[in-house]
This record gives structure tokens, C-alpha cells and sequence, in this order.
């Protein structure tokens, strides 16, 4: 004779699953489900707040910007960029030949101007 604090072990007509077994998978999704929407949610949210910020991190960037003027020669033209942590290299094209100049972000200077000679 079975007690009534005993769990029925009897699965339920059409499945395998007994009712414990049932409660504590709907627990398990309810659980599940949650994490999935909060996780969203985060996701979201650390989106939003990295736009807003304009893409710009606190250690290197200047109140109002910085404007600066490179002299390059007159008929020369910027075929390629780089940028590398507050270092720009920028890749000159000009009658005179190929160049490459490095320039500091933060103070606008020019670092280096490295002609480059065909051998």
C-alpha cells in the first residue's frame, strides 16, 4: 500500500516524465528562459552605452578635439591609412616619389617622414 508523502513514480499517460520530474523541468526552462532575456537585455544595454560613447575611451581623448594641418607636397595624394593605438601612418603618393608619415594624434606632430626609394 503505497503512503501519501511517497512520490508517485507512475509516468504520465503519453510520456515517459513522472510529475516530478515534469515540475522540475518546467522550473528548469522558466530558469533558462529568464537568463536569456536578462542576457538580451545586457547585451543590448553594453551596445547602447558603447554608442553613446562615440566610440571614444577616456585615456586619449581631448577635450574639443584636436585640429592640426600636415604639410604634404602639391600634388600629392593619401593612398592608404593606418592608425595604431594614438599613431597615424599615412602613405603618401607624388611625383617625387612614395613617402610615409607618422603622425602623434594626441599632439598632432609629425613623428617621422620616411621616403621610400625603389633599389
Amino acid at each position: 500500500m503505497a503512503v501519501a508523502s511517497e512520490p508517485d513514480n507512475t509516468p504520465l499517460p503519453g510520456t515517459v516524465f513522472t510529475p516530478r520530474q515534469v515540475r522540475v523541468l518546467k522550473i528548469v526552462v522558466i530558469v533558462m528562459g529568464i537568463l536569456l532575456v536578462g542576457g538580451f537585455a545586457f547585451v543590448l544595454a553594453t551596445i547602447v552605452y558603447q554608442a553613446s560613447k562615440g566610440g571614444q575611451s577616456g585615456a586619449t581623448a581631448l577635450p574639443g578635439g584636436l585640429e592640426t594641418e600636415l604639410p604634404i607636397p602639391k600634388d600629392a595624394t593619401v593612398t592608404a591609412m593606418s592608425l595604431d593605438g594614438d599613431r597615424l601612418a599615412l602613405h603618401l603618393k607624388s611625383a617625387a616619389g612614395a613617402e610615409i608619415a607618422v603622425i602623434d594624434i594626441k599632439t598632432g606632430k609629425l613623428l617621422a617622414r620616411i621616403k621610400l626609394a625603389p633599389q
